[in-house]
């Protein structure tokens, strides 16, 4: 029997509930977010592996067996910074005792070495990463399937990538099994295990996971990381099987708990999510400081950032060149957050002793002549506080190109046709609605800066811009 919570009050987790004998708490899809972008204020914002870490210790505190699950896509993107953000997240689930861990197809765009090292088991099965129709290089390197128990009770875990997902992800060193006959092959291994309940982790999209817990009605929770939304309040029933779906939400901003009641004999279910009600932990903290002090370290050669030419060909100047002819519009934007971008890496406001200014996926919206959702620089833009500290904050130029032709011409000492003026000024205009439209949600994306997608936002934000 499963009983279902339909209360969504944040304010009553587990409410009338006594202490389970054990429970299943389910995260994932993080995504590379290790901790929420601060640019909203971290007490609007869900996630982190600092909130996690005090989640699960609340529950233990609690007096609680808990056994963390997690459904995979640590990482989103390519490079040095996430692998480092792989392997902090690794160390960091270690230390919070998963024993189970998905492996999501953004993961397999990480170098095969890289991942291998942090996920292949060394035989005695004490690696937590399962995969059941994806492996690295070799299929006896990661389990196919994880059995954990708590007393008596055993609970066979599954783990796949759907055809949704896989396309691109086979390679030499990547083998991709079809999933179907991947679970129909982990389910008979199962079968000498004698568990109690049998869980399966899908990667695939909403339908498709119905369908195939429909097709796998042995696993009485099916696990999606596909879905676009939220995790739903309750679980959801599949079928004639009376089995259940969760879906995991995104960019690890939750903790979906499932427990056992041995003497009610039922399942519960409760959706976490993780906002600021969970304090910091210290321990983790101290990762991300680590983190940040790696990124200076290795600097942008040793992260791989490359720069690249704008396509103008024009090169950044910054913003003070700007103020001789429009001084007014200078002095209003000295007056806006967006003056101040760089200064809030420095000495930030939410989490204070750890500055991110050497963080290129903040420095690309907190510093002028970086390519927002690319993270990397242009040729001619900011580098350093020492050395190019006439681009700090996010400057007129990010929004209306960059603008060394545009001065050229109109303080230059030599005649300039009329015509030729003309065309540079304007090559650097633009219309409010193509600000509207595209330039501001380069950095006010959904990620950083979900408020600024609402009916009429845009208009409320360019009121405190004006110029």
């Amino acid at each position: 029997m499963v009983q279902e919570i339909d209360v969504p009050d944040p304010n009553k987790l587990f409410d009338g509930w006594s202490d389970p004998e054990f429970a299943l708490v389910f995260t994932g899809r993080q995504h590379g977010y290790i901790e929420p972008c601060g640019c909203a204020g971290l007490e609007h914002q869900k996630g982190g592996l600092s909130r996690r870490h005090t989640f699960l210790n609340s529950l233990r505190d609690k007096g609680w067996a808990i056994i963390p699950i997690d459904a995979g896509n640590l990482v989103r993107r390519i490079g040095r910074q996430s692998e480092i953000k792989f392997q902090l997240t690794a160390a960091g689930m270690a230390t919070m005792g998963y024993v189970a861990i998905g492996i999501g197809p953004d993961d397999l765009k990480l170098p095969s070495g890289e991942l291998l090292a942090t996920v292949a088991d060394n035989g005695d099965g004490s690696s937590p990463y399962v995969s059941s129709n994806v492996s690295i290089i070799d299929r006896d390197l990661v389990p196919q399937y994880k059995v954990v128990s708590h007393g008596d009770k055993k609970i066979g875990i599954v783990s796949i990538i759907g055809e949704t997902y896989l396309s691109g992800v086979g390679s030499d060193e990547i083998l991709v099994e079809e999933s179907r006959s991947a679970i129909q092959n982990s389910l008979s291994q199962l079968e000498n295990e004698n568990c109690d309940v049998l869980v399966l982790m899908i990667k695939e999209t909403l339908q498709n996971s119905i369908q195939i817990s429909e097709e796998f009605p042995q696993f009485k929770f099916v696990v999606t990381s596909g879905a676009s939304g939220e995790p739903e309040y309750d679980l959801r029933k599949i079928g004639e099987s009376g089995n259940s779906l969760i879906q995991i939400g995104k960019k690890g901003m939750y903790g979906l708990v499932l427990a056992w009641f041995e003497s009610e004999q039922e399942w519960k279910y409760q959706r976490v999510s993780l906002t600021s009600r969970y304090e910091d932990s210290n321990e983790v903290l101290q990762w991300l400081k680590d983190y940040q002090v790696e990124l200076q370290r290795l600097g942008f050669e040793g992260l791989g950032i490359r720069a690249s030419e704008h396509p103008s060909g024009a090169s950044f100047v910054g913003s003070k060149s700007c103020a001789s002819c429009h001084q007014p519009e200078y002095e209003k934007w000295l007056e806006t957050p967006h003056a101040h971008a760089t200064a809030s890496l420095e000495h930030p406001t939410d989490r204070v002793d750890i500055p991110r200014q050497y963080d290129p996926e903040c420095l690309s919206c907190h510093v002028t002549g970086w390519r927002p959702q690319q993270y990397t620089p242009y040729t001619s833009g900011f580098e350093s506080l020492a050395t190019s500290s006439h681009l700090t904050g996010n400057g007129c130029e990010n929004c209306h190109g960059p603008g060394s032709d545009h001065v050229r011409v109109e303080s230059a000492d030599t005649e300039i046709s009329p015509a030729e003026i003309q065309e540079f000024r304007k090559a650097m205009q633009l219309s409010l609605e193509d600000a509207k439209q595209t330039t501001c949600f380069e950095c006010h994306d959904l990620d950083n800066s979900p408020d600024f997608h609402d009916e009429g936002a845009f208009e409320t934000y360019w009121e405190r811009i004006a110029h």
